[in-house]
């Protein structure tokens, strides 16, 4: 399960903002995952809850957007956004297209508290 992997570099992150933001904790963390990632959702919301104990983002909720696959069809040019998970271009038909939206995961945005400075 690769997802173990992906979230320990992911709390290695938030360690990072957390700490170059003077936070004293992590509220909320956002992720936007591609359908084609190979990220199984459930499985890193479990790994998520796991490594979060005992770290700065111990109370953190995580929230999960699902990035729907994006292409540009290389025949007319256009971009579309689509449910079915293959290359046809839905708007001429053609089968030469290229992938511009759903296979990356991103750190989107923290929710941090953090300490005040005087």
């Amino acid at each position: 399960m690769h997802e173990f992997s992906v979230v320990q570099s992911l709390m290695e992150l938030i360690e990072r903002y957390a700490q170059e933001n003077n936070a004293r904790k992590v509220t909320k963390v956002v992720l936007s995952i591609g359908v084609l990632s190979g990220i199984e959702p459930h499985l890193l919301e479990l790994a998520f809850n796991t490594f979060k104990e005992g770290t700065i983002a111990e109370e953190a909720s995580l929230v999960v957007e699902i990035e729907k696959l994006k292409i540009r069809c290389q025949e007319c040019g256009r971009e579309s956004e689509k449910e079915e998970l293959n290359l046809l271009c839905p708007l001429c038909g053609s089968l030469s297209a290229q992938i511009v939206a759903g296979q990356d995961m991103l750190l989107k945005s923290l929710e941090l508290e953090c300490n005040n400075e005087a």
